[in-house]
């Protein structure tokens, strides 16, 4: 492939802007990972089923494998490296971690930001809306539990802090 193939990719990436030369039928899945290292979104089932890619775009959740880079020039998108504030993690990290939410670890980039994204809306979810929140991020290894609890105590941590 040639320079001649690729085209300019402008992305704002956990709050700095990027330019990089991509091919134009790259994802944002794979522009992420391939071309910026950021291989905390992970690969899935690339059809948009599984939220294993999910990421951030303007503090919304939003699938990576489906979007392309080009379509989200001047848009904000947040991965699971963009989550912690500095050297200090978020407190749904903090909690993930506490109470021994992630197993295998896979779906967890994609777990974290969809809850931090129902945190950033609304502080204070009850767990139906917490279910309601995560229902599209498929674990295989969790029944969800200890999940649903950690993004329950990080939210009562922020509400009392």
């Amino acid at each position: 492939m040639s320079i001649a193939d690729k085209v300019v990719v402008r992305l704002r990436v956990n709050g700095e802007d990027t330019a990089i030369m991509a091919p134009p039928y790259k994802t944002l899945l794979e522009v992420l990972r391939e071309d910026l290292g950021l291989t905390g979104t992970k690969h899935g089932c690339e059809l948009g089923e599984c939220s294993m890619c999910g990421v951030l775009v303007d503090g919304k959740p939003f699938l990576s494998c489906l979007a392309m880079p080009l379509d989200l020039e001047g848009r904000e998108v947040t991965t699971i490296e963009g989550m912690p504030r500095g050297r200090e993690l978020h407190p749904l990290q903090v909690a993930f971690a506490e109470l021994g939410a992630a197993q295998c670890g896979y779906c967890t980039p994609a777990m974290l930001l969809t809850a931090k994204a129902l945190l950033d809306r609304e502080p204070r979810p009850s767990r139906e809306a917490i279910k309601d929140a995560l229902s599209g991020v498929l674990c295989r290894c969790t029944g969800y539990l200890k999940i649903f609890e950690a993004v329950e105590l990080a939210a009562s941590r922020a509400t009392r802090g």
